[in-house]
């Protein structure tokens, strides 16, 4: 006799139907981004339902938070990819990928081998294990030569930007990436580093400016250049000649006590400013409008003023200067003034920009990307985002290990020795494992166009025979020697992909029932 439990639109599936529903939306996401893996990967064109807004990318972690998911299983892979972005920056194809990988084989020994779930885990768990210790064996670490590490962080931000937008120019995009990286002697703050897009021109005119890059100018009839600027940003109200409560009126009975009104207005606007210019500053940067009036007021003082700042870039000219926003005037005592060398106003394309030399933190810099599209510009800036992520990353966690599939294959090679000292059914999710893991140079040829059964056995053969450097030239489908090309990344990347993908394995190899809860109703007093 069956027994009702559930409420009223609450459905349930139970063992092999959670289990199948699992396994194939997290199959079904891996293969949706699969192709966009490697230098030869494929893009995405995300159309918005709502708007008239596309996108163009092959960032795994933009496509998947994208896209409105229904499947539970398929929300776990959107996260980890999420977490991978966030952590390292770049990887989050093959995250995604991985992990897909791994549920098909455990999905075929469930199926085929009658395994249980929990069996596999185990399985995976020695696996895992393995891979990352091999991996971290291969890891080279260059930190002591500084002249070799700098080739490094390049070759690192070449691998990362091959399968990027940024590709065919990506010497010299590695260049600038890795100029403006070591600029922050080993921070991984990356608000130092300020990208601007401006459309026109084409992705080979972009270029890396010294200093901070503001889209804004000075105001009118003031100098256009100052020298050992000490600066105020602030966030105030400097409009006052303007009604802020909304649908407040005003009655007056004669055009004196309006005039009065006004007079009362510029005398507290005129006190302000008396308050500011008390600072000893020489520029004053507010995050709002400033009026005329005001305007006119600080020239008189010999203080140029930039008004409405976007929030973001005064959040970030206040780190790069070393000053703070301030919001009142009181305590000029106790307020931190932004410094820098020279602030100067310059034209990138046909707009007029305030570029600040010689910050006091040292560090900041701007990068003006240029191009055709918006699409291309947005793009353009993810991609590069990624490889400043990764290259930041990298100067905290200086190893490096090789790409093209070699790290993949020497992390198989290991898994598959580690299977033989397995006993039972747990080898054979052990041996699984390792079979994912080259599922990943598969993909890398077939993305390429090339036979990828062929060139992926060379490679296994290859390194078997104990050539630790091989991996895929996916340029003239060969094999070749990875270290040689300069195909490298980052330690750090790799192992966050492996441990990763199979613990989010892990987590949905666990569900045995997807319980599915009513939709929430207009009485919330009701669950």
């Amino acid at each position: 006799m069956s027994v009702q439990i559930f409420g009223d639109q609450v459905t349930e599936e139970r063992a092999e139907n959670a289990r199948m529903s699992a396994f194939v939306g997290a199959i079904a996401v891996g293969d949706l981004v699969k192709t966009t893996l490697g230098p030869k990967g494929m893009d995405k064109l995300l159309q918005s339902a709502s708007s008239d807004r596309s996108l163009v990318t092959n960032d795994g972690a933009t496509i998947l938070k994208s896209i409105p998911l229904d499947n539970p299983a398929a929300k776990v892979l959107v996260n980890i990819s999420k977490v991978q972005d966030d952590e390292v920056g770049d990887g989050t194809t093959s995250v995604t990928v991985l992990s897909a990988e791994l549920l098909r084989e455990a999905e075929k020994l469930i199926e085929q081998s009658k395994i249980h779930p929990q069996t596999i885990i185990e399985g995976y768990r020695i696996a895992s294990h393995a891979a990352l210790k091999a991996l971290e064996s291969v890891a080279v670490d260059n930190k002591d030569d500084k002249a070799k590490f700098r080739n490094d962080l390049i070759h690192i931000a070449k691998t990362t930007l091959s399968s990027k937008i940024l590709s065919q120019d990506k010497e010299q995009f590695a260049e600038l990436a890795t100029n403006a990286i070591l600029r922050l002697n080993g921070s991984t703050n990356l608000d130092h580093i300020q990208i601007i897009k401006i459309l026109g021109g084409k992705l080979s005119d972009s270029f890396l400016d010294e200093g901070f890059i503001l889209e804004k100018k000075f105001g009118n009839n003031q100098p256009k250049r100052i020298e050992n600027a000490k600066i105020l940003i602030a966030n105030t109200t400097l409009d006052t000649d303007k009604v802020k409560i909304f649908g407040t009126k005003f009655k007056v009975d004669s055009t004196s006590k309006l005039a009065q009104l006004e007079k009362a207005e510029r005398e507290k606007m005129k006190a302000k400013i008396e308050k500011i210019a008390k600072y000893n500053i020489n520029v004053f940067i507010n995050r709002q409008l400033i009026y005329d009036y005001p305007e006119q007021l600080l020239t008189d003082h010999g203080i140029n003023s930039i008004e409405h700042a976007d929030f973001e870039g005064v959040e970030r000219l206040a780190l790069a200067t070393g000053g703070e926003v301030v919001s009142t005037f009181d305590n000029p005592e106790k307020c931190k003034l932004g410094e820098c060398e020279s602030i100067e106003e310059i034209m990138i394309g046909e707009g007029t920009y305030t570029k600040f030399n010689g910050c006091k933190a040292g560090a900041a810099c701007t990068i003006i990307l240029r191009g055709a599209t918006d699409q291309l510009l947005d793009e353009a800036e993810r991609s590069l985002h990624d490889a400043l992520s990764v290259l930041s990353q990298t100067t905290k966690e200086t190893r490096t290990v090789l790409g093209g599939g070699c790290a993949e294959m020497l992390m198989s090679k290991a898994v598959d020795t580690a299977a033989q000292n397995v006993d039972g059914k747990k080898s054979l999710a052990v041996e699984s494992f390792a079979r994912a893991l080259r599922q990943l140079p598969t993909i890398l040829a077939d993305n390429a166009g090339y036979d990828s059964s062929e060139l992926v056995s060379k490679l296994r053969s290859s390194i078997y025979n104990g050539i630790s450097t091989a991996g895929l030239d996916l340029n003239q489908g060969i094999i070749g020697d990875m270290s040689e090309l300069g195909i490298i990344e980052s330690y750090k990347l790799k192992r966050a992909v492996v441990s990763s993908a199979s613990e989010a394995a892990e987590v949905l190899l666990r569900v045995d029932n997807i319980i599915r809860a009513k939709p929430r109703t207009a009485n919330r007093q009701q669950m």
